[in-house]
């Protein structure tokens, strides 16, 4: 019977071990498809375009740099990332509702968050603010940004301006 439950919880671990390596793909997939999709509204395109240039920027600054990590890392950014943006679209549409000043509290909030936590402390400004330095930009974050962090912050930070 113990190697039969030992069994079982082994199993359940690889099972879930290949679920969670597959969400950032999942998370990547979906900005694809959104993105190729003549479905999707006009003023939603900019948030799958930035999904999609964040995860890429992802892989390719840790390729570049030769970094060892595993499937968690890459799950655990996407995930992060993709609650922090859906957060954002949803504090910014309920502050849009109460007034322009929380508006902007929120816009800052979460700019000043993928802001403070880089990931790589990338020096090409130019390139991992692109999204950022954009003119009526709706997605105003940095693409090098340690998503479980600015997630982690703007999630705590949010309470106080949202009650």
């Amino acid at each position: 019977m113990k190697k039969l439950l030992i069994t079982a919880c082994m199993v359940l671990a690889v099972s879930l071990q290949a679920n969670a390596q597959s969400l950032f793909k999942t998370v990547m997939d979906n900005a694809v498809s959104k993105i190729n999709s003549a479905q999707t509204p006009v003023d939603e395109l900019d948030y799958y375009r930035f999904e999609e240039s964040a995860l890429r920027y992802l892989q390719l600054q840790v390729q570049k740099r030769g970094l060892k990590v595993d499937g968690y890392f890459y799950d655990s950014q996407a995930v992060n990332m993709k609650s922090f943006i859906d957060d954002y679209r949803y504090y910014k549409a309920k502050a849009t509702q109460i007034s322009e000043a929380k508006f902007l509290e929120v816009s800052a909030c979460y700019r000043d968050a993928s802001l403070q936590n880089p990931y790589f402390k990338d020096t090409d400004k130019e390139k991992v603010n692109s999204y950022l330095n954009a003119p009526k930009t709706k997605v105003p974050f940095s693409m090098d940004t340690d998503w479980e962090k600015a997630y982690d912050q703007a999630s705590k930070k949010i309470k106080t301006i949202i009650k």
